[in-house]
């Protein structure tokens, strides 16, 4: 199936709440444009370089998300466009997206990834420090934070899966009580994005279904 039919197929099963986050690394431009030809606004990248070059490259109204892992020293180059960041899991870092938030006359969202993983390799935050983060940048005025993002551990154990993602759907719910600013729980990828939604993720992260697996190369 082309892209654009893909895109398609999967939006007509979303609930009209859930945003879609194309995941385009290492896809060339053209495949970007037939997307975005197709509707699609919304792309996330891993890499700071990679997204500073496909934002020069590609339309000015595409709303451009980093999802990877974000080192501080890199910040100032996304800045002035980034639209969401989804992987803050430390406090230095925001005070970093802070600082070029305030250069770039700029509000910048992010959402806290929290660790629901099993996996050592992943990034995040656990559950205290996610919400001590939190409210120590409730002082922060040049950014947002708007949520929290999570990663669920690579597996086809369903059982597992569901906790993973009722633990970040309890907290975020639990947050939210206390702070209704926050809206974006996301939960969700190629391969599990259907049950993160079950569980309710409200923004999925969809490279490989979409584009075809990944060329590094």
């Amino acid at each position: 199936m082309s892209i654009a039919g893909t895109i398609n197929k999967i939006k007509s099963q979303l609930p009209k709440e859930v945003t879609l986050v194309a995941v385009s690394k290492t896809k060339p431009n053209e495949a970007i444009l037939e997307a975005y030809n197709n509707g699609q606004l919304v792309f996330g990248e891993n890499k700071v370089q990679e997204l500073v070059q496909k934002y020069e490259g590609l339309p000015k109204d595409i709303e451009w998300h980093l999802i990877g892992h974000l080192q501080s020293n890199k910040v100032k180059y996304i800045a002035p466009f980034v639209q969401l960041i989804h992987a803050v899991d430390s406090f230095k870092l925001l005070l970093e997206i802070n600082k070029q938030g305030k250069k770039n006359n700029r509000i910048i969202n992010c959402l806290l990834q929290v660790k629901i993983a099993k996996e050592e390799s992943k990034f995040g935050l656990d559950f205290d420090e996610a919400e001590f983060i939190f409210n120590e940048a409730k002082n922060l005025r040049s950014l947002h934070i708007i949520g929290f993002m999570g990663m669920a551990t690579f597996t086809n154990d369903q059982k597992q899966l569901k906790e993973e993602f009722t633990a970040l759907s309890d907290f975020f719910i639990e947050q939210q009580a206390v702070n209704p600013q926050l809206s974006v729980l996301s939960m969700g990828m190629s391969g599990d994005y259907p049950l993160a939604i079950e569980h309710g993720s409200n923004m999925i992260r969809v490279g490989s279904t979409i584009f075809g697996e990944r060329n590094y190369n």
